[in-house]
């Protein structure tokens, strides 16, 4: 028999205000550019990544969840740039709704359950990149603050992280309210 954490009522109330609450335009746009950004910095540190992506350029990916729409082409250098909302390649589409659930989904190192119509070999790539293609954080801290305390901190930030992923997978698994 399941039993329910006195605590659901926490993630209930989370789902109800992110239905409420829509950032405005001009947030929603500086996120995707910070987005952009930071995926060609990753993208920049593995030169396999770029050759792969340089191959598929013009390619444009289009990344759903809810009302938010993000698009990606893809460029020749093998990097990504955001795209006008027009004709797309290959559509990836968020099923869940809760955010929390996504949360909980992702720090037990599960991908997200998501539709995927279009283009395959675009699909295939995308997912080699997902498998191969890591941010090394440790390297981008160490130019700021030396190699030594790099290390600690991205020690430190494993351990968070493993702490992290035990008390996710300690947590129970909910389900989206309105399942399709």
């Amino acid at each position: 028999m399941a039993t329910q954490s006195p605590f659901s009522w926490v993630g209930g109330a989370l789902d109800r205000l992110a239905d409420g609450l829509k950032p405005p335009a001009w947030l929603t746009d500086e996120v995707q550019h910070r987005l952009v950004l930071f995926l060609n910095h990753v993208l920049m540190q593995e030169s396999e990544a770029q050759a792969r992506l340089a191959r598929l350029q013009g390619h444009v990916v289009r990344l759903q969840w809810r009302q938010t729409v993000m698009q990606l082409a893809v460029t020749p250098a093998g990097l990504c740039e955001l795209a006008p909302a027009a004709e797309h390649d290959l559509s990836l589409v968020l099923e869940g709704d809760s955010p929390l659930a996504l949360a909980q989904g992702l720090l037990r190192g599960k991908r997200p359950v998501m539709r995927i119509e279009g283009d395959s070999q675009l699909a295939a790539e995308l997912s080699w990149l997902v498998d191969h293609v890591r941010w090394d954080a440790e390297e981008d801290l160490s130019r700021l603050v030396g190699d030594a305390p790099a290390h600690a901190l991205a020690g430190l930030g494993r351990t968070v992280a493993a702490g992290l992923r035990q008390f996710a997978g300690k947590l129970p698994v909910r389900r989206d309210r309105n399942p399709q």
